[in-house]
Parts: structure tokens; C-alpha cells; sequence
């Protein structure tokens, strides 16, 4: 039986360490402050503004909420981003997307400044990211899968890692955070001639297509270590699952993530350490 690599020992453990990096900047006379920008009530922003909402609570972080509506005009939006952007009370700021159609979601990510931006939808984000430089800040859920891979002990250094993804959402920027850790990256995407035989190879597999089933039994092999990104709704089931088969893979792998309770569960707590970072930086 793998050993479940769950995300909730990992959030508190971070959270832990947040408070007092919190009480330290406000001794200081900082509170770190996160923004949310909402537009609309979608259900599932709702369910990550509590999430995170709760999160920051527990460690101290304030959080200043910006809600539009549905029909809000670009004009309107961009107003919101700018007052963020000169409010050097706020440190970060949560941008829930997709934006609806009605508008320009590149304008509004390009309009946030990077040194506020704590979920990489800015190109100078995602320049730090692939330059390894402290520029913005990597997305959540990207960090969260280095985060429970240190958290269990995994030394990255030389390690063979699969990523299975290459949006810029998760499978290319974890690929560089990886290689900046000196892993040995090798990037698939269900395109991939052969996949599972690629996905054996690995000695860490990172599950990021986006699709039920992508890796199954046949795409892993005894004593691997499995991250498993995807969130998806299985219609059959009436469950969320991963992207992984986890009843299939379980059996025969070192550690697994589950979904739900793995990666999805350290996000929020990444988010807080992002935010935390940021008010650390306007300090120099």
C-alpha cells in the first residue's frame, strides 16, 4: 500500500511558521493584506475566497475584498486593479478567472503589478518563475506540489521527475521550479508518443493534464512517488478524482497524492505565504 502523501499536515505545518513571520511584520508596524478581486459569484471562486479568506484569518493576514458584478465594464475592472496596484497598504492580490467573455482577461492580468501579483497571471510572474528570480511570485498550486514533495522529505537534487501537463498554469512553471531544485525534468502532455512507458521512467511523476484517467496502471512502476494535480468531476461517480486512476496506481507506487485532500489542500496556505512575502519584500 503507497503511502498517502496528504496536503493537510502540510498547510498547517506552513501555516504554523506564517504566524509568526506575521506577528514579526507587525511588530514592525506592517500588516500583510491581501486583495481579492472578484467579478460575479461564480461557485467556485466563492469556495476559494473562503478557503483563503479563512486561511489568512488563522495567520494574520488581512484581506480587502473587491466585487463586481457580472456585467461590470473593462473600465470598471481595471479602476479596481489600479487602486490595488497604488494601495501600498495591500501586498498581494487574488484575481479569480476566468474573467466572463465580456472582457479583456490579458488586459486586466497585464494591468496588476507583478510585485502584488501572488498567483502568477502576470507575464513578469511568470519571467520570475522561468528566470528563478524574485520577480512576483510562482502560481499556488505549482508551489504547493514542492511544498509536499520537501514536506515528506523527497531530495529533489539529481531526482527523475515526469511532468504530465504543459499549461502555464501548472505543468511548465512546476517544470522550472523542479529544475531549479536540480531535478532532471521531462516534460510530457497527452500528445506524447508512448506516455506511459515516459511516465514509468520517472521517479516522481507530476499529474497535471486536466483529464480523468490520464495515468493509469500501466503508466507507473514500483517505488514511484505520484502528484497527482487534477481536480475533475467524475459523472459516473459522483465524485471529484485527479487526473490519475488512484484505485489502479495506488497499489503500485511508493506515494500518491489524493484527490480530493492532496495538493488542492496546501493552495491556500501557498497563497498566505505568498502574501507574507510580499510585505516581507517592502521592507527591502
Amino acid at each position: 500500500m503507497a503511502e498517502l502523501l496528504k496536503g493537510l499536515p502540510v498547510a498547517k505545518a506552513l501555516t504554523e511558521q506564517l504566524a509568526g513571520r506575521v506577528d514579526a511584520l507587525k511588530q514592525k508596524g506592517v500588516t500583510p493584506t491581501l486583495a481579492i478581486v472578484r467579478v460575479g459569484e461564480r461557485d467556485d471562486d466563492l469556495s476559494y475566497e473562503r478557503g483563503a479568506t479563512k486561511r489568512c484569518d488563522t495567520v494574520g493576514i488581512a484581506v480587502k475584498k473587491f466585487v463586481l458584478d457580472a456585467d461590470c465594464t473593462q473600465d470598471e475592472l481595471m479602476a479596481v486593479i489600479a487602486e490595488v496596484n497604488a494601495d501600498q497598504a495591500i501586498h498581494g492580490c487574488l484575481m479569480f478567472r476566468p474573467l466572463p467573455k465580456t472582457l479583456d482577461e490579458a488586459a486586466a492580468c497585464a494591468a496588476l503589478d507583478p510585485a502584488k501579483d501572488v498567483d502568477c497571471i502576470t507575464e513578469g510572474s511568470l519571467f520570475g518563475v522561468f528566470a528563478n528570480r524574485s520577480v512576483g511570485f510562482p502560481p499556488c498550486t505549482a508551489e504547493a506540489c514542492i511544498q509536499l514533495l520537501d514536506h515528506y522529505g523527497f531530495d529533489l537534487t539529481g531526482a527523475n521527475v515526469t511532468v504530465v501537463g504543459r499549461s502555464l498554469v501548472i505543468g511548465k512553471p512546476v517544470s522550472m521550479m523542479l529544475q531549479a531544485r536540480n531535478a532532471t525534468v521531462t516534460m510530457c502532455h497527452t500528445r506524447t508518443r508512448d506516455l506511459p512507458a515516459e511516465c514509468r521512467k520517472a521517479e516522481v511523476l507530476v499529474v497535471a493534464a486536466g483529464h480523468i484517467g490520464t495515468v493509469g496502471a500501466d503508466a507507473v512502476s514500483a517505488g514511484q512517488t505520484v502528484i497527482d494535480v487534477g481536480i475533475n468531476w467524475d459523472e459516473a461517480a459522483g465524485k471529484l478524482c485527479g487526473d490519475v486512476a488512484f484505485d489502479e496506481v495506488e497499489p503500485k507506487v511508493g506515494a500518491i497524492t489524493p484527490v480530493p485532500g492532496g495538493v488542492g489542500s496546501v493552495t491556500t496556505a501557498v497563497l498566505a505565504k505568498h502574501v507574507v512575502e510580499a510585505a516581507e519584500r517592502t521592507l527591502g
